[in-house]
């Protein structure tokens, strides 16, 4: 018998899509399961398991496609009889059920978050969406009745720990998501792998900037990047698409405040924006945050949101800081705890979210909770299921 890994949909970037590969290398032989998968070079075909879903435009309309996915996961079809499942849930993977088994089949849940659509909308602008607070009524109660069937619960932070307490009534194990901290620590200098073009594109910068990174969406808050960028008297570097773009820029100019936008740029060069940043500025409040975990691990100071997953990562006046975004003190306070902060103690911090941690405790917590022997661990775990 083999085990099935279970995820919400496949997309082709995405931090919970990066904790599927570290389990599919973990697991090599389990099945993977999904609602539909828009990555195909990323994963294997053959272990792809792909819902009904995928095979009608509800596939790109994730909004629509909410109220089925809890029956869609209910009655999903397996190609065998399985040992384990777990599942890898930021929405309703946690609910799924497969012929032949029974209670008695372990289903460990690694949680992401309980659905922020339903729970926490005043982390994710979709949740406001007309659609999404309909089914939320409804959902709820159901989401947190599924959430009870799970064998064990871990989940990606404390912060999502305590929502999961909140919502559900479960405790969880948290477990940090895996980061590729040992690929960026290994180049000293990034810059020095860019292409020509790239090179350009980053000689035609600032020497000395602010940094901000992420989707332009309105709860990245990456105005408060240019905000600090005013408090700093520098420059304001943003990496990333979206359609706050002309907003940001007319923000800078109100600011006073040179505002660079590089749109979407390779990891190379992003890594060596982190190595050349004064300050790399995350003002989201995530459940985890992927991102200032790659900044210290690139050796940059790191300034984040007091809420959210950031703040179990980033130490306050030895690899970054920490602050109120809404406060000017607070963030004052924050920024010259992280500009005091150390290089060499950013990278050792980070070194504690590898993917090498992340098999050895995911591994050890589903061993402690089925009973099988604990997967053989490598650097890498190979290739597994993934490409």
């Amino acid at each position: 018998m083999v085990g099935a890994l279970v995820h919400e949909w496949i997309a082709p970037l995405g931090g919970s899509e990066n904790v599927l590969a570290g389990l599919s290398r973990l697991y090599p032989t389990a099945h993977l399961h999904c609602l539909w998968n828009d990555a195909p070079d990323r994963f294997l075909p053959e272990t792809v398991n792909e819902s009904w879903l995928a095979r009608t435009p509800l596939r790109r309309h994730k909004l629509a496609a909410l109220p089925l996915m809890p029956l869609v996961w209910r009655h999903r079809r397996a190609p065998a009889r399985y040992s384990w499942i777990l599942t890898s849930s930021h929405l309703f993977a946690h609910h799924v059920q497969f012929p032949h088994c029974t209670r008695d089949t372990p289903k460990l849940s690694y949680v992401h978050s309980p659905a922020r659509y339903l729970w926490t909308p005043e982390f994710d602008p979709r949740g406001s969406h007309p659609l999404a607070r309909a089914a939320a009524a409804a959902l709820k109660p159901l989401d947190a009745f599924r959430a009870q069937e799970s064998s064990a619960v871990a989940a990606n932070s404390s912060f999502v720990r305590a929502r999961i307490r909140r919502y559900w009534g479960r405790d969880a194990e948290v477990i940090h998501p895996p980061v590729g901290v040992h690929r960026i620590a290994s180049v000293g200098d990034w810059s020095s792998l860019l292409t020509e073009q790239e090179s350009a594109a980053l000689a035609a910068l600032p020497a000395d900037f602010v940094l901000g990174a992420s989707r332009l969406v309105p709860y990245k808050r990456l105005d408060k990047v240019i905000e600090t960028g005013r408090l700093l008297q520098l420059p304001v570097v943003i990496a990333g698409m979206g359609p706050l773009a002309q907003q940001l820029m007319a923000a800078g100019r109100s600011a006073g405040v040179p505002v660079h936008l590089t749109g979407r740029i390779s990891d190379a060069l992003l890594f060596a924006l982190y190595q050349r940043c004064r300050l790399f500025v995350f003002p989201a409040v995530e459940d985890f945050g992927i991102m200032p975990v790659e900044a210290m691990a690139a050796g940059a100071p790191v300034l984040a949101n007091i809420l959210g997953g950031a703040a179990e990562t980033v130490v306050h006046g030895v690899t970054g800081g920490l602050a109120d975004f809404d406060d000017e003190d607070s963030l004052r306070a924050g920024i010259a705890a992280a500009l005091t902060s150390g290089a060499s103690a950013a990278r050792q911090r980070a070194m504690d979210f590898g993917e090498d941690i992340f098999q050895q405790r995911m591994g050890a917590w589903v061993s402690r909770h089925t009973g099988e022997a604990p997967p053989l661990l490598t650097a890498a775990a190979g290739p597994g299921a993934q490409r």
